[in-house]
């Protein structure tokens, strides 16, 4: 039982989990999901908000199934091996800002860490210029690190805090079910549906919710991490978690040549822009705020669905920035960057650098 436990933590079980979800996530492509977005934890996240109402941008409305799957599937395997721990209370205030500017950061690149690997591994070159602002964030980040800077501890706290953000996904599922897309119609009851745009491009509703539901579990047990593998790296010159997502890169790159995917180039690339310095600033921003919040957005699903309160803080940050980027003109299209979208950049590091100087224990 303890190897089993192990297993997905292991050298040869994070190459693994990153390759599964790599494929996985080149296939959801394939089945019917966004160019270069088979996942992308920031971009459904936004569809979700839209799909209940929070913005009206009609392209980018859909309940993705593939984020309410990471976090019962997180929950499940936090279950299984006696891992469930609720707690809370660790600058949750702090947290939902970070959310909301990792959001707009995002936003601005149009796609989170995993979208970056996914859309160089289907050819886009712009995605370059996003990981080397990631990687940029991320590294500002571990300076804070090194001169003290603490969120401060969570504390143990009642079950049902953990458990709020599970039953949320799952009510959000079940709506989903009882208030189905009506062909034609972009709402019904309750629900918003894009006609058009990557809101309207989706896997069928079975297979996205079962692929969510592995990749939370196993990605629960690797302890998967984008932001992890690069502060690793630059902190500790540790390289287990990159390893993961070096094997995703390799594995979705692979499936998109096998199928018809790959194509590589700047111009033309689905759901991206070519404005190169924003693509870097807009993903510094958004790493700055991963390293300051103590992981990516992913990694922020997982925590809260075995029980992390602060991280569903976060995550309920990051819905509410997907809200504020369309509804304030931030979110960047691939015509360019929106109206505001520089303009909320320069704001995002200037409230995460102020995050970073004054929480740092003497």
């Amino acid at each position: 039982m303890t190897q089993l436990k192990n297993i997905f933590s292991t050298k040869w079980g994070i190459i693994g989990v990153g390759a599964f979800i790599g494929v996985l996530a080149a296939l959801l492509q394939k089945w019917g999901n966004p160019g270069n977005m088979g996942i992308c934890v920031a971009c459904f996240n936004r569809d979700i908000a839209g799909a209940v109402g929070l913005h009206r941008a009609d392209v980018v409305q859909y309940m993705r199934p593939e984020i309410i799957g990471f976090v019962i599937g997180s929950l499940a395997a936090a279950l299984i091996f006696k891992e469930y721990k609720s707690r809370a209370g660790s600058a949750p205030i702090v947290r939902f800002f970070l959310g909301v500017f990792a959001m707009i950061g995002a936003l601005v690149f149009l796609g989170c860490p995993w979208r970056g690997l996914l859309r160089l591994a289907g050819g886009d070159w712009n995605s370059i210029l996003g990981l080397a602002g990631l990687v940029a964030g991320i590294w500002v980040g571990t300076l804070f690190f090194k001169n003290g800077y603490n969120l401060g501890r969570s504390q143990k706290t009642y079950a049902s805090v953990g458990l709020l953000m599970p039953i949320l996904m799952a009510g959000l599922l079940v709506i989903m079910l009882i208030f189905p897309q009506i062909e034609g119609q972009a709402k019904n009851d309750i629900l918003f549906y894009s006609l058009k745009g990557p809101g309207s491009m989706h896997a069928p509703l079975m297979i996205s919710l079962i692929i969510g539901l592995a990749v939370g579990f196993v990605a629960q047990r690797s302890r998967f991490c984008t932001m992890g593998a690069f502060r690793d790296l630059i902190l500790f010159r540790q390289s287990h978690l990159l390893l993961g997502i070096i094997s995703l890169v390799i594995a979705a790159f692979v499936i998109n040549l096998l199928v018809g995917q790959f194509k590589p180039g700047f111009a033309g690339q689905p759901v991206s822009h070519t404005m190169h310095v924003w693509n870097f600033a807009g993903m510094a921003l958004a790493g700055l705020a991963f390293a300051l919040a103590g992981g990516c957005p992913g990694r922020q699903l997982f925590l809260a669905g075995e029980g992390d309160g602060d991280a569903a803080v976060f995550v309920v940050g990051m819905i509410t920035g997907a809200a504020i980027a369309h509804n304030f003109g931030l979110a960047s299209s691939p015509a360019g960057v929106g109206p505001h979208g520089i303009a909320a950049v320069i704001i995002g590091l200037i409230v995460c650098l102020f995050i970073g100087f004054t929480m740092r224990q003497k």
